[in-house]
């Protein structure tokens, strides 16, 4: 059965490549948009008090089946392949290719080139921009300048995507985000990989399923493993710490891997299902 997370397909609608696959009354080719807000909601259903499932970054792609008269865009993430409902006011048609990324946690864009001017807004980590020319501090895009040293070339990838984790060291932990004002487990992962250039699924059970290979025994945990629960997924710092996103410091928090499996166990959320190693990390 496909899964409803990653396949445009409803009732009254799908995408046309999966006409003979799937049901629906109607098929469509959908059309190609751009995330221009800093972060775009994507939620379960078209309404603003939905489930947050998952945030678009600047700069993304999407395809979009279907606008609403309400303002509500239903589509697929070109990224992850993650389906659901953006505002339709978030999405513009594509412009010139992103060149930049932004490599900081958070930045400002300014309507002009000086730090002392009201920003227009703050991006996170993994927001994409499209850079016409460099003047310095500053990287000069179609709306905005951005300070230089808080971008990097599209291609660039972060050497050590655990460090890139740990940069989240305290921020609120939020369902469905991944940003730098608040993640999920996955997210967080997800973002991380990402700067290093590695693909990742949204959900961290798509995660446990598709990432690494297996390790056998806690005994052999290193850094960068990812150790997974039913819902739940924390990175090893090394072997005896680890980095997660959760519900109970409601923050990105660091602790004993010992302390975190009793804690977990005993508020029910069982033992770990699974230790995955990425190739990557020998």
């Amino acid at each position: 059965m496909a899964d409803p997370r990653l396949t445009p397909a409803r009732p009254d609608l799908a995408a046309r490549h999966l006409q003979g696959t799937v049901s629906a009354m109607r098929f469509g080719d959908g059309v190609a948009r751009e995330v221009i807000d800093a972060a775009a909601p994507l939620r379960r259903e078209p309404w603003p008090d939905a489930a947050l499932d998952t945030e678009a970054l600047k700069g993304e792609r999407v395809t979009i089946y279907e606008f609403t008269d309400e303002g509500w865009a239903w589509g697929q993430l070109d990224a992850d392949g993650y389906v659901g409902w953006l505002p339709a006011n978030a999405l513009v048609p594509p412009g010139p290719p992103p060149t930049h990324k932004v490599a900081a946690l958070r930045t400002f864009m300014f309507p002009g080139p000086s730090i002392k001017l009201p920003p227009i807004e703050a991006l996170s980590l993994g927001c994409r921009v499209a850079v016409t020319r460099l003047d310095a501090p500053f990287a000069v895009t179609a709306q905005g300048f951005i300070p230089a040293v808080h971008l990097a070339a599209l291609e660039a990838r972060e050497p050590d995507w655990v460090a890139v984790a740990e940069r989240f060291h305290h921020v609120p932990y939020l369902w469905g985000g991944k940003t730098s004002l608040g993640l999920d487990c996955s997210g967080l992962v997800q973002v991380a990989l990402n700067a290093a250039g590695l693909a990742c699924p949204r959900d961290s059970d798509l995660q446990e399923q598709s990432l690494g290979a297996p390790v056998a025994s806690l005994t052999e945990l290193r850094r960068g493993d990812l150790m997974f629960w039913k819902g739940h997924v924390a990175i090893a710092r090394d072997a005896a710490t680890m980095i997660h996103a959760n519900a109970f410091h409601m923050r990105v928090a660091v602790e004993p891997v010992a302390l975190a499996l009793a804690r977990i166990r005993d508020a029910g959320g069982g033992d770990i299902s699974s230790i995955r190693r990425l190739p990557s990390q020998g």
